[in-house]
């Protein structure tokens, strides 16, 4: 494969020269200088050694970003990497340092942070034994291989200095002053939304008030226990009132950990028990976000339709250290209509009113993440999203006459999402999903109904221009594309390149039908879809086109800020389908 296009595309982005000879040691070297054609671009500036001895390999690299960089919180970062010649004549890495300052301003005080590595004792063409990669990645024996700090520095390679054998010192310190204790109390209140006291924590506070027409004004409080209390077993609940339908709404989970590890630690392994009584939207099941967060309460169009759902669930999952996991799941709910919601039947003698949808399901879930990483706590874990794809794939079934279960069906779905990097065009998350559903006379509330948002917060996997069951459907599959530029357009625009503005772009599609099993138009043994106030349904079936929304966007305003302007593409001659829409989104970028 020739390489050409590869150093003709880089001469358009990096300007590169020969700034020196150095002939003060063996072998000489070259010094070749580098910066970006735009000092805003996401690319780096140095200077890379060269050796002029036939081999032409790369002996030493110093790495910079200029401060024009489009990075937030970043003030000064360098890094060199130095290489040395082993035997077979080939160079490889030798140490690597990295320094990086961080700060909430240009002049403020900040936090400067050093890693050092030291690499040596290569070993070459000598093959380790398969036992070698068998196991688990980390022993604990191997954390104890030095107990005294004596025996530490026999190992280390490289001594430390003063200042790096007090950091421990400093840091045990620093914990114990009151001020920064109290400091970071009031962080992770504000960015994890708990307030901790040792072996419980009350939270989060972002759903301690929040209101929607059912329910009116509601308060709720809740919280959770944390492994210093027990590694093993963990409980989290909260309780709500809602002061309009003057109903109590609860929750209270068991979690029992197999391996004594965290239910968040890696890997996972752990049966979770729960019952819950609380109110919903039919057809949101939104990822990492409570329904009653205060900012979700305020919506666009109609609201008035939701579901009392009482929910017993047992689950188990089982995660591997290939990334592999496992979930079996059993849950028995029942659905009652809320606010000007009905489960209503056409029969001869008129309209039916159907008191409750009862339902009995097991299943299971199969996914694989391979190389997946996370920032790990003591009570969360969040996925690093890299350019390896994920993939999921459910298995539900619905269970007549177990626990009263009303209905028999079979409901295979999958997904594959993925992150693809464009260099320094960005980058760009996309998601495909699909699935079947398998079965007669299911009622629209236990068929798909695709993730509306009638909120004015920009959601990546719900549907923003789409209102609440406006389609329905058991046959579907659902497209997500989120691209995200880095400011390479408004890089070169010098206002937005001051300000570090960054470009967003979205599409989504849905596709997807209704078998005449499942339609209440033509099967009338089916529960109607629900209607407005004249009567007429507000749900609809998809038809030859799938529905489809794009949004363009402009991120990382104030460091934090996203605004997207969407537009609906099609399906405008429904009733209440709003054509344009802002959507915000609030999220700390870096």
């Amino acid at each position: 494969m020739s390489l050409l296009p590869v150093f003709k595309f880089i001469r358009l982005v990096v300007k590169f020269y020969i700034t020196d000879t150095i002939k003060t040691q063996q072998p000489y070297l070259v010094e070749l200088s580098f910066v970006p054609r735009n000092r805003a671009d996401m690319l780096f500036q140095g200077k890379i050694y060269i050796t002029l001895d036939g081999n032409y390999a790369v002996q030493k690299a110093v790495l910079t970003l200029d401060e024009a960089v489009n990075l937030n919180f970043l003030r000064n970062m360098e890094a060199t990497l130095s290489f040395e010649k082993a035997e077979d004549g080939r160079y490889r890495l030798s140490n690597s340092t990295l320094d990086m300052e961080f700060a909430l301003s240009k002049n403020g005080s900040g936090l400067y942070g050093r890693r050092v590595t030291d690499i040596n004792d290569y070993l070459i063409n000598q093959p380790r034994p398969d036992s070698t990669y068998q196991g688990p990645k980390l022993e604990q024996k191997n954390l104890k291989i030095a107990d005294s700090d004596a025996a530490w520095d026999q190992l280390r390679p490289i001594p430390l200095d003063n200042l790096e054998a007090d950091i421990y010192k400093n840091i045990d310190t620093l914990q114990r002053i009151p001020s920064f204790r109290r400091t970071m109390d009031i962080a992770t209140l504000l960015l994890a939304g708990y307030k901790s006291f040792d072996k419980f924590e009350i939270g989060p506070v972002n759903t301690f008030y929040s209101f929607n027409p059912v329910e009116g004004f509601r308060l709720r409080v809740g919280g959770r226990t944390t492994p210093n209390l027990s590694k093993r077993f963990y409980m989290e609940t909260y309780a709500a009132y809602g002061f309009r339908d003057q109903k109590w709404k609860y929750f209270l989970s068991g979690t029992y950990s197999f391996n004594n590890e965290s239910v968040y630690h890696f890997p996972l392994h752990y049966m979770r028990v729960s019952y819950q009584k609380d109110t919903k939207i039919p057809g949101q099941e939104l990822q990492f976000v409570q329904e009653d967060n205060f900012l979700l309460s305020f919506k666009r169009g109609d609201n008035n339709r939701w579901l009392y759902n009482e929910t017993y669930k047992v689950e188990y999952i089982k995660e591997f250290e290939n990334h592999f996991s496992y979930q079996l799941g059993f849950s028995r709910w029942q659905q009652q209509a809320a606010g000007v919601l009905a489960f209503q039947r056409q029969t001869a003698e008129g309209i039916e009113n159907i008191p409750y949808i009862n339902n009995s399901e097991a299943s299971l879930e199969l996914r694989y993440a391979p190389n997946e990483k996370f920032y790990q706590g003591k009570l969360y874990r969040i996925p690093i999203i890299n350019k390896y794809p994920i993939f999921t794939l459910r298995y539900a079934a619905g269970i007549k006459g177990l626990f009263n279960g009303d209905h028999e069906y079979h409901h295979l779905s999958g997904a594959i999402s993925k992150r693809s990097y464009l260099s320094q065009f960005g980058y760009v998350d996309w998601m495909v999903d699909g699935g079947y559903i398998f079965g007669k006379e299911i009622p629209f509330a236990l068929l798909s109904l695709p993730r509306a948002n009638q909120t004015y917060a920009y959601q990546l996997n719900s549907y923003n221009m789409m209102n609440f069951m406006e389609f329905v459907s058991d046959k579907y599959v659902n497209l997500n594309i989120q691209y995200y530029m880095n400011g390479f357009l408004f890089n070169k625009i010098p206002l937005f390149r001051k300000l570090k503005w960054r470009e967003v772009f979205s599409f989504k599609a849905l596709y997807g039908g209704l078998s005449d099993k499942n339609n209440p138009n033509i099967n009338g043994n089916n529960l109607l879809f629900p209607t407005n106030n004249q009567g007429q349904s507000i749900s609809y079936v998809i038809g030859n086109t799938p529905y489809m929304e794009a949004s363009a966007g402009v991120a990382n305003i104030f460091k934090l800020l996203r605004v997207d302007a969407v537009r609906r593409l099609n399906y405008l001659d429904l009733p209440n389908s709003p054509k344009w829409g802002v959507r915000f989104r609030v999220k700390f970028d870096f």
